[in-house]
């Protein structure tokens, strides 16, 4: 017999069914408890309400726990490529080479973006932030290709929609960035890889050939693979809520990004540079900083310390700690900003303070560091952290239209004024 709980309001009991998933968690089902007893729930955040099942990412943030489709995220890191990533998250399961191999010509015929698009360009302000352009540009996508609003597309026409966005979001995202420098945008090479690819758009030149070294590539491929879904987050679940409402696929990973954009979401990274930009100005002297992090009545925060979801460590931020010391041992970068963070790390890792409370360096800490070495500016962190989510979000929305989840609509308790008869104004 299925096991129940049992909620009594107003002296009358109900019996709600539990439910239990692969990986042992459990979730009260409520979805019949307005209608049969006329109450609500209330869960500000929605910190303890499951708005979803989904076969996709399962984190325990109490063990220090993130599979993708059951395969764990340290495996996948080690030995996967962003695109075979982006296929298991999709699709279900890891790709037959030759399958990865169709995947990879099927984007790469799609990874030129209309040049029309270079218009949206001469209208943004020379100082746009980074985020409000990618989200504009992808939103904007629904409009060059209209057979998207289509809510009931065939199997294969949401293959192309989705092969389309995964295709040309490097292409963006490169162009975005040559674009603040003032520079020349520079076209996809569809013999090279997605991640080579998107640093040659990015870093290369019209004038002379760059060469990326493999050290860089190796890097950007794990930074994407550790971004690519986080579960039931503020921006997936924005993604599929928006979704929900039949939203052609662009429009619902523009909603994403956008929830992807606040600061207290996907702009972690780039507070942690702002941080340690902030400790370099006033001295360099990270001990007093550390200090004041550990006055409680000091409001300042370690940036990039700790996770809300991780209580003992984050699985990613173990992986990436490699490739940051490899690429700053490769680019053998002198920069006092990353000496500060490097002293931070080591303080914090050794300082019974941070040991105790679990303020280890996370995975935001690491890709702040590694985006600076690499010549990035702050403001386009949040846009190479979309770049990564980018396949979970299509995921999510994908299972959502699958499952044929109803349009999300939230419910409240009502704590305005109770009915009042309108006054004429002359009256007031």
């Amino acid at each position: 017999m299925s096991e129940t709980a049992s909620i009594s309001i107003n002296g009358k009991s109900y019996e709600l069914p539990v439910i239990t998933g692969t990986e042992n968690e459990q979730g009260i089902d409520i979805s019949k408890l307005r209608d049969v007893s006329g109450a609500i729930t209330i869960d500000p955040g929605y910190k303890n309400t499951g708005a979803t099942k989904s076969a996709i990412t399962f984190l325990d943030g109490e063990k220090g726990v993130l599979h993708y489709r059951g395969y764990p995220i340290e495996q996948l890191a080690e030995q996967s490529t962003f695109l075979e990533v982006a296929y298991l998250l999709i699709y279900g399961d890891l790709p037959s080479a030759q399958v990865l191999a169709d995947f990879r010509k099927k984007i790469s015929r799609h990874t030129l973006i209309h040049e029309d698009m270079k218009k949206f360009f001469d209208g943004f302000p020379s100082k746009s932030h980074p985020m409000g352009q990618l989200s504009c540009l992808v939103g904007a996508l629904s409009a060059f290709y209209p057979e998207s609003l289509n809510p009931n597309m065939t199997e294969e026409e949401e293959e192309l929609t989705i092969i389309k966005l995964l295709a040309k979001m490097p292409t963006i995202v490169s162009w975005i960035y040559k674009k603040s420098l003032g520079h020349p945008v520079i076209y996809p090479r569809n013999e090279l890889n997605f991640v080579h690819n998107f640093l040659n758009m990015t870093f290369g030149q019209i004038t002379e050939d760059v060469v990326i070294d493999k050290v860089i590539v190796d890097a950007m491929h794990k930074l994407l693979i550790l971004h690519a879904d986080h579960e039931q987050n503020c921006s997936t679940s924005t993604v599929r809520i928006v979704g929900s409402s039949n939203a052609n696929l662009y429009a619902s990973i523009s909603a994403g990004i956008s929830a992807l954009w606040g600061p207290l979401h996907g702009g972690a990274n780039q507070a942690v540079i702002e941080m340690l930009e902030n400790i370099r100005n006033d001295g360099g002297d990270s001990a007093k900083w550390l200090a004041k992090a550990k006055d409680k009545n000091d409001p300042f925060r370690l940036m990039g310390f700790g996770h809300r979801v991780y209580k003992n460590f984050d699985p990613r931020a173990k992986i990436i700690k490699k490739a940051c010391d490899d690429v700053l041992d490769k680019l053998g970068i002198n920069d006092p900003v990353l000496d500060i963070a490097k002293q931070l790390e080591e303080a914090a890792l050794k300082d019974q303070y941070f040991v105790d409370r679990k303020l280890y360096p996370n995975v935001d800490f690491y890709s702040g560091i590694i985006y600076r070495a690499l010549g990035f500016p702050t403001d386009m962190f949040t846009v190479l952290f979309a770049l990564g989510r980018l396949p979970g979000w299509i995921a999510q929305w994908k299972e959502m239209r699958a499952n044929k989840e109803p349009i999300g609509r939230p419910r409240q308790i009502y704590t305005g004024s109770t009915k009042r008869d309108y006054v004429p104004l002359d009256q007031r």
